[in-house]
Formats: C-alpha cells, sequence, structure tokens
C-alpha cells in the first residue's frame, strides 16, 4: 500500500510534532482534537515552528506554505476513514486509548495502519481492542520530544503483526528522516526501559543526601557528556509523566530499578511537574536561568 494520507490523534506536543514532519515530508494529513480549540492551538504551534526554521534558514517560506496547506484540524474521528495510516498520540491512558481505537477500527477502511505513539504501555493491549484483521495492521511507532528536532522512532511489533505492515510503518518513519530502531512489545520498548532506572536513580542520589541537584546534574554533564544531568532531563520529561511510566514499567516487571521513589511521588503531589508547571526540580521563574529549588 502507498501511504499518502495521514491521519494523527492528538494535537499536543507529540502529535503536533508528528503531524508537523509528515506534512513537511509530503503527506497530506488530518489532526483530531476533542473540541475547536485544541485544534487551533496545535495548528497555531506547528505554524510558529516552522517560523523559526524559517527565520534559521532551514526551510523557505514557501515550503512553510506548501506544510500548513497539506494539514487539517477536525473534531470528527470520521475524518480519519480515508486514512492509510493513524498515529496515536492521546493522552497515556489505556482505556482511553482501547475505547478509541474500538471506534476507529469501525469508522477507517480494513487497510488502515494503527499505530500508537506510547511510550510505555502495551501495544498488544490496545491492539484486541480491534477486530482480528486489523490487529495484523498494529505497530508502534514512538516518536521523541521535540518530534521535528529528535531523529529516533522506535517502531514496535506485536507477536501478530504482519511482517510487511511493519516494514511500511519503518519505511514511513524513515521517510520522515527519521532513523529507526526495531523492538518487540516489552513494555518501556529499548530508550524507556533503559532510561527510566537511571533518572530513578538520580533521584535517589539526590533523595540519599549523596549530592546537591546542581552537582548531580554537573557530574552527569562534564562526566559523561550528557547534554543534561538526569535531574534536568526529570523536569523536561515531566514529573508526572516519569512517574507514570515508572509506575507501568514496575507494575510489568516487579523490579526495585523501575520503583518510582518517594520524593518523586512527593512532588508530584505537590504539582511540583517539571518545566512545564514551572518548578521541578529546578525553579524556572527565569527560563533562561533555572534556580535548583530547595527541597530537602
Amino acid at each position: 500500500m502507498v501511504i499518502k494520507n495521514i491521519g494523527v490523534l492528538g494535537a499536543g506536543l507529540m502529535g503536533s510534532g508528528i503531524a508537523q514532519v509528515a506534512a513537511a515530508s509530503g503527506y497530506h494529513v488530518t489532526i483530531v482534537e476533542v473540541d475547536d480549540e485544541l485544534v487551533k492551538k496545535g495548528l497555531s504551534n506547528i505554524e510558529k515552528s516552522l517560523a523559526k526554521l524559517v527565520e534559521k534558514s532551514i526551510i523557505t517560506a514557501g515550503q512553510k506554505n506548501e506544510t500548513m496547506a497539506r494539514l487539517r484540524g477536525t473534531t470528527r474521528l470520521e475524518d480519519l476513514a480515508d486514512s492509510d495510516i493513524v498515529i496515536e498520540a492521546i493522552v497515556e491512558n489505556l482505556q482511553i486509548k482501547r475505547e478509541t481505537y474500538q471506534r476507529l477500527d469501525q469508522i477507517c477502511r480494513a487497510e488502515t495502519i494503527f499505530a500508537s505513539n506510547t511510550s510505555s504501555l502495551s501495544i498488544t493491549e490496545m491492539m484486541t481492542a480491534t477486530s482480528p484483521e486489523r490487529q495484523r495492521r498494529f505497530v508502534g511507532m514512538h516518536f521523541f520530544n521535540p518530534v521535528p528536532l529528535m531523529k529516533l522512532v522506535e517502531v514496535i511489533r506485536t507477536i501478530l503483526t504482519d511482517e510487511r505492515i511493519y516494514e511500511e510503518a519503518i519505511a514511513l518513519a524513515q521517510s520522515f528522516g527519521k532513523t529507526v530502531v526495531r523492538a518487540s512489545d516489552k513494555t518501556g520498548f529499548i530508550v524507556n526501559r533503559l532510561l527510566v532506572p537511571y533518572l530513578l536513580d538520580g533521584i535517589r542520589v539526590f533523595e540519599e543526601g549523596l549530592a546537591s541537584i546542581a552537582d548531580i546534574d554537573s557530574a552527569m554533564k562534564l562526566g559523561c557528556h550528557h547534554p543534561m544531568g538526569p535531574l534536568e532531563l526529570t523536569d523536561f520529561i515531566g514529573l508526572d509523566t516519569t512517574l507514570y511510566i515508572a509506575n507501568t514499567m514496575f507494575d510489568e516487571f516487579k523490579e526495585r530499578r523501575f520503583a518510582p521513589p518517594q520524593l518523586l511521588k512527593r512532588m508530584v503531589q505537590a504539582g511540583l511537574y517539571g518545566r512545564k508547571s514551572g518548578r521541578g526540580f529546578y525553579d524556572y521563574a527565569d527560563p533562561k536561568s533555572p534556580k535548583p529549588m530547595n527541597i530537602i
């Protein structure tokens, strides 16, 4: 099947980023959100992102306009009926995803491929909400934030995914200019399976009083040449997101390395989510010069 029309479910950071790279790569993209305000916000964020690329002379104004012309927003799932593939990037809630896929299975053509951008949930559990034939056409396509800049996509197959469909999903991601790594449907896939224990250990090192926030991050940036330290990166990802992924992985594996530290739980309870809330391990009152929080 030649993929021409792409549906994207969700116009948040991930959904709008996926829609942007798809449209910039020449595909016609339909973005679905729950209300008109979120549709407008998603399209506006894409336009702003493209405008920055024009300012940096990465793309031309003409390319920006052509990309925007290939995008349309809607609040109706039914508008995805003619999509060749639907890439879902909605809230990380398994029940909501299953209900959405169940509806999509009735709306979309039999040939349509379903792909989830989940970072931690089971592709198989989502897949079983659809018909047996659709289950062969179900994959994971895990993009990374910010999607227009990050080169990696994890493409995940279940034990039922058709080999040809899997290769089509890989070819699609590569057509976006992405580098693909292949993974099977095991919680956390490759990146989060390795990254989450590292982030949690960074929090434990601070929680146990071994070093300060700034020194932990400086140690990993200067000692291991990481662009961000573990606490800075947790703020960037979101403490609430990190906690959710950690809980999901601990439920699956029952290993201490995936168990969220008490400090992470308390910070999330206190509304310290990181950059998105303005405070986490750092205070972002001045975004250009974040200051370590006085937490413990």
